[in-house]
């Protein structure tokens, strides 16, 4: 039996940090092993809102590559291409103008909020606005039966739903509905100032991070806001700093520090000090193999070229039959 095919994409905008190792790559993981799974760079997706400068978007696509690698996805187990290497999306999505109102991307949650917050790049473009019309397109493409999300992202595939009915109910049937894949919540992992980890808020801890690196961080983060002193009990459930280190501590270790914490029977200082060397220790196997990854010059482009001829056959045959719906081509 044909195994069902997931979809999902992320854009290269930099580095990889803790935040996507135990919120995104996880589940990647294993997803690999149990769908006919496609990951793709958004490149594409990266130019909607970095269009004003472009000139890192290569960069971080061959590095999000390598990261992607090094943390165990399998280019013979899953399809990795790159966006902008499959045009056909171009197509599909100019197809999908035709029958999607602007009403509905407007009503976009996400649309409205990013340009709310979002204050130090002009998002007034039309590619911004078309995003999830083009990100319906990246996922029908490839005849996805199912895409990863989140309940935040909910809103984005039900759009892409109502995009494929409405152009079905016009042109006839074809297309699939995907359907949202909600796999197992991955970790909220905070930054080192206590909000949520992000490039953005520069309060992330890299996965390339070297060992000094990671030092300095953590040796700065925010702990207890409410332990100002060593002798001031402290509340482990909110602490930043026990939050990490129980993703990847020995529960033994990590007991001993919730009970210690919370009758000042230790400092902070001594646990910083051992989420330094249990964090380097364990993100030790990604940075060597990373480090071997980068030996390999064009290697990231090798493993794209031949995502892309795995994919071409997939999409070439969704636009071929979209083209005889819209009577572009003889039926």
């Amino acid at each position: 039996m044909a195994r069902k095919r997931i979809l999902t994409g992320y854009r290269p905008t930099g580095k990889l940090h803790l935040g996507h190792w135990f919120g995104n790559l996880q589940n990647m993981l294993a997803l690999q092993e149990e769908y006919d799974a496609f990951y793709f760079v958004a490149d594409w997706h990266a130019m909607t809102s970095m269009w004003a400068d472009t000139g890192d978007i290569r960069l971080y696509t061959e590095e999000q590559v390598l990261d992607w690698i090094a943390a165990g996805l399998d280019p013979a187990k899953c399809t990795i291409y790159r966006q902008s290497d499959v045009p056909e999306v171009a197509e599909l999505a100019m197809y999908f103008t035709m029958v999607t109102p602007m009403s509905w991307l407007e009503r976009v949650p996400s649309y409205k909020e990013q340009r709310e917050q979002i204050s130090d790049k002009d998002l007034g473009n039309v590619g911004f606005f078309l995003y999830p019309l083009l990100q319906a397109a990246d996922i029908t493409i490839v005849n996805a039966d199912l895409v990863p999300v989140g309940e935040d992202q909910l809103p984005h595939l039900e759009l892409t739903r109502e995009i494929v009915r409405r152009f079905t109910n016009t042109y006839g049937e074809f297309l699939k509905e995907p359907a949202a894949l909600i796999p197992k919540e991955g970790a909220r992992v905070p930054g080192t100032d206590g909000r949520k980890m992000s490039k953005s808020y520069g309060n992330a801890i890299f996965i390339s991070d070297s060992p000094d690196e990671i030092s300095a961080k953590v040796m700065s983060m925010l702990t207890d806001p409410a332990r100002k002193l060593k002798t001031d009990p402290g509340d482990p459930d909110i602490c930043p700093l026990h939050q990490i280190h129980k993703l990847i501590g020995e529960p033994g270790v990590i007991a001993e520090f919730d009970s210690c914490c919370r009758v000042a029977g230790c400092g902070c200082v001594s646990h910083k000090q051992k989420l330094v060397a249990d964090l380097t220790a364990y993100l030790a196997p990604f940075r060597e193999r990373r480090s071997e990854l980068a030996t390999r010059p064009g290697y990231a482009w090798e493993v794209l070229d031949g995502g892309a001829a795995r994919v071409r056959p997939v999409v070439n045959q969704v636009l071929e039959t979209v083209r005889r719906l819209v009577k572009l081509d003889e039926v």
